[in-house]
């Protein structure tokens, strides 16, 4: 298991926490942001592989920030996946 913090930016939240299995999310914290969405977001992305989430949440924007949560959460999974190939 493997945990990688990132700084989202562009909204709500200040932190994300991805546990990570192999290619697979195992769960996912997220500081601050609207709660009942992030939990929402959660239990449908827990167990999902890595690359299906970045997919599913890329591109979604949040009051016209160009940005929002789940795209930050992709945004995250990306940079994780790009460290990996380093």
């Amino acid at each position: 298991m493997e945990e990688f913090n990132y700084k989202p930016k562009g909204t709500c939240s200040t932190n994300i926490k991805l546990l990570i299995d192999k290619d697979t999310l195992y769960d996912i914290e997220v500081t601050n942001g609207c709660p009942g969405n992030l939990e929402g977001i959660r239990s449908l992305v827990k167990g999902m592989k890595l690359t299906d989430i970045a997919l599913k949440l890329e591109g979604i924007d949040c009051r016209g920030r160009g940005t929002s949560c789940p795209d930050q959460i992709a945004t995250a999974i990306k940079e994780y996946l790009g460290a990996l190939v380093k």
